[in-house]
Parts: structure tokens; sequence; C-alpha cells
């Protein structure tokens, strides 16, 4: 934080974790960084009106954590003090795919699996921390202000609640980490500009989620249990422990296209029961529930193509979910704002108005594969509109026999969640390597793995092995 101020004033507009990663890497170039939010920001303990997902299953996966320890150094440690439960991405997480577990092995890498309020409000704290970051809350975001033609953003346009008039935030920088309810589209369009292209996937999606008061332990030294929902068993679930609360665990349920999670608590078990393994369901059928079951839905993951766009107005910029909103089963979308965060830290160090269209073209870089990832993976699923391109039909047949065979090798599952991390390319589970391991397995195909815990299936060759493996193994 030594740098020298390149600016007066950056404005972020949302408190989401987006903004705030975005906040703590403007503090650095200037000199104050106001963040503006609706709701009630600090201190807040509990799911935010702003953030309607954050009553349910969040982790926080390999790259996103490592960007996080990077920007918050002692971060991973502070959450571990608070009742998170860091663990290997692959080996302390059982990961479940058509029923069948991945092989464990250490991966190297971490993962965080813990509630939003949580995640957020250490992040959030480091932030406030910050002397040149000041958080503006209980404050509706009205628009832009701009120059005369409408070239460049001057400031920010805000209604404080407690006022009757609206007013401007001077700013040398704004930027747009509002969520996918962005406005930027509309305000393009009443500039002048043209609106972004869109890019979507419908999934239809729905989470439900329930907190139990366990009478065991299902989860031993694992730190979660998480059957990914495939295009053959489309229902899935993540339960974790809750940070901080002794024997209480949070469990969401997923379905897709419609065949939702129920939010009574009769047919949330039932569903749970239908789950293609039963480790969840025994774990939870004769617990105490603590809360009634509660939906979020999600129809479609979408794209805003800025990086195409001719035309953008000088000093202002679209960061995290305003830009790009993933299917939330797939983790990805706090670690795609951290490596968009990295972005927007590299093209506001040359100067307080960074050129918007190569921020874009970058940021377009850093969404591209993890888009191509679960965009690819939401297509395998017929019912699911849109295009599929011999590209992406390759890619799902592919992936389905690897993790097939990674129930068998743990280099293979351990190469895999380098790629479900964000860690690795998705084309490195291409290479000749991986590809021989895969039809290896594919032509000799063994029993199917024990649905225990890892004490059960206890690792052989294959995954020690994997301890020391590297991502050209």
């Amino acid at each position: 934080m030594t740098e020298p101020h390149t600016g007066t004033r950056a404005v972020v507009l949302g408190a989401s974790m987006a903004g705030l990663l975005a906040a703590r890497v403007l503090a650095e170039r200037f000199g104050e960084v106001v963040v503006v939010d609706r709701d009630t920001v600090l201190g807040a303990e509990g799911p935010r009106r702003g953030v309607p997902h954050g009553r349910h299953a969040h982790g926080l996966i390999a790259r996103g954590q490592q960007i996080l320890e990077e920007l918050f150094p002692g971060l991973t440690a502070e959450l571990r003090a608070a009742g998170a439960e860091p663990g290997d991405f692959n080996g302390d997480i059982r990961w479940y795919f058509n029923g069948r577990r991945l092989r464990p092995g250490r991966s190297g890498l971490v993962s965080v699996p813990a509630t939003r309020p949580v995640l957020e409000a250490h992040v959030r704290g480091r932030v406030q921390a910050l002397p040149n970051v000041l958080f503006r809350e209980h404050t509706d975001i009205v628009g832009l202000s701009v120059s005369s033609d409408r070239r460049r953003v001057l400031g920010a346009r805000v209604q404080p609640r407690n006022r009757t008039a609206p007013e401007v935030i001077d700013a040398d920088l704004v930027v747009d980490t509002t969520g996918r309810g962005s406005r930027t589209p509309a305000w393009l369009d009443e500039l002048g500009y043209r609106r972004p292209d869109e890019d979507r996937v419908k999934i239809d999606l729905a989470y439900t989620t329930a907190h139990f008061k366990l009478r065991g332990d299902p989860l031993g030294s694992d730190v979660a249990i998480i059957p990914v929902a495939t295009p053959a068993h489309p229902r899935g679930a993540l339960l974790y422990r809750v940070p901080g609360r002794a024997g209480c665990v949070e469990l969401s349920l997923t379905g897709v296209l419609g065949d939702h999670p129920p939010t009574d608590p009769d047919g949330f078990l039932r569903y749970a029961a239908t789950l293609p393994v039963p480790d969840i369901h025994r774990a939870v059928r004769d617990a105490e529930p603590l809360d009634e079951p509660v939906m979020f839905r999600f129809p479609m993951s979408v794209r805003r193509r800025y990086e195409r766009l001719t035309r953008f107005p000088e000093r202002f910029l679209v960061m995290g979910d305003a830009v790009c909103s993933f299917n939330p089963v797939y983790g990805q979308g706090m670690s795609v704002a951290a490596q968009e965060a990295l972005v927007l830290r590299g093209h506001v160090a040359a100067g307080p108005a960074p050129d918007a269209r190569a921020y874009f073209r970058d940021i377009a870089r850093a969404v591209d594969a993890p888009w191509d990832f679960s965009a690819s993976a939401d297509l395998g699923y017929v019912g699911v509109e849109g295009r599929r391109t011999a590209k992406t039909k390759f890619a799902n047949a592919y992936v389905a026999r690897l993790q097939e065979a990674a129930a068998h090798d743990a280099v293979l599952a351990n190469s895999f969640m380098r790629v479900a991390g964000l860690v690795d390319a998705p084309a490195t589970l291409m290479s000749p390597h991986r590809a021989l391991r895969v039809l290896r397995h594919s032509l000799r195909r063994g029993p199917r793995p024990d649905s225990g815990s890892r004490r059960a299936a206890a690792p052989g060759p294959a995954a020690a092995s994997a301890t020391h493996d590297t991502p050209d193994t």
C-alpha cells in the first residue's frame, strides 16, 4: 500500500464481494474510495437483502482462496479461527459425480466452505480497516453523472434514505459491482451507447437450504460432502459445518429445469433421500431442524459482452456478476471476481482513467475459461436451451469419461479439481498424458468406490502418489 495515489476519489457501486475486492485494489491508487450500498453493511452478521443467495451454501474455491490470501494476508487463518474449516480441495472434500466418489488425494489446493455472511464479514472487515475506504450505507444508486458530451463519467448520482434530494459523489473513476441486476446496460442506452450483447444459458436452477443440529458427525475429518448434479443425476447437494456453531450443518439441495427441492420440511427430506449417495440423507433424517427450508431461484447464467462494444464512457468500469453471473453450483462467482480484481489493479496502476475497452478485453480473458466450463456442463442437460457445438458435445463426453476414471485415479481427480478450482485451464485435462489415463481406465473399469467416509475408503497407491503431484503429471 505504499504506491503513490494516482486519483483523488473512486466510487464503487455495491458492497458485494466484487465491490469489496474492487475497493481493496482501488485503495492502493486513490486517495479515497467510497463504497455505496442500499443495505446495512457495516456490522451485518446475517444474510443481506442485496445478497438474495446469501442464505445458501457457499465456498471459496482454490484460485479465489489464493487471491484473497494475497490481497488480505492471513485471511484463511482468520476464517479458521472463526470456525470455518479450510481443507484440501480434493483430499478433504467428498466429491461425487454420478454417484461415484472422486478418488481422494492431496491436491495442494485450499478450499474454504463457509456461509456467505461469514466470508463477506471477514473480507468487509479487512476493507473497512483501510484508512481511505468509506462506506455509504442506506443509499440508493440513482445513476451516473456525466459530462455534457456524455463521453465521460464524472461521478455517481445517489439518494441517501435520510434525505429528500439526490446528490452526486464526484469521482475520477466509477466501478459498477451491483451484480446481475446491474443497470449499466440501461444507462448506456440512455446515454446513446449500445447495450452489450448477452450470452444466456437457461438452467432454471433452485437452491433450497436448511440448517440442522446433528446427533452424530457424518463428516469426520472431511470438511464437506458434495454430490454434484450431472445430467445423469440432476439432483445435487452441499453439506458442511456452520462456522462457530457446534454440531450445526448447512445443507443446500439443488435441482434444475424446474425440478426444485421443496421448502416444506418433509418434502425437503424426501428430496434428500433421492440423492445418488446416501450419506446426506442419513445425516439429517433424524437431526433436529433449526429452521424452515428457504429457496433461491437462479433462472439463467448471463454473460454481458462488454468487450465487444466499440464505444464506452470514459472513467467507468463494470466488474463481477454485473459482467457475468455463473450457475452458482460451480462455486465460481467469488473466485472470478477475485481474478477480475487483479485485472482492475493492473489497469489503474497507470492512472485513474483506465482504457475501458482494454480493461474489458482483459476481463473477458479471465471469464472465458470458467464460462466455458460451466456453460458447457449445463448444456449437457437435454432440456437446457443453448447452442451445442461439436466442441461442446465432445468436451462433455470426454469430461464424463474423465470423472468416471477419476473415481479410481487420484491424479486425474486432482487434475480435474485444479480446473474446477480455476487454477489450471480446461485444456490441461486433454493433455496426452491425462487422455491416456482416461482411456486406460475406460478400458479397465473397476468396482464402484465406497460411498462412505474417507476412512472407509482409504487411498491406495495412486492417491498416495498424488500427494506430490504437479500440474504437469
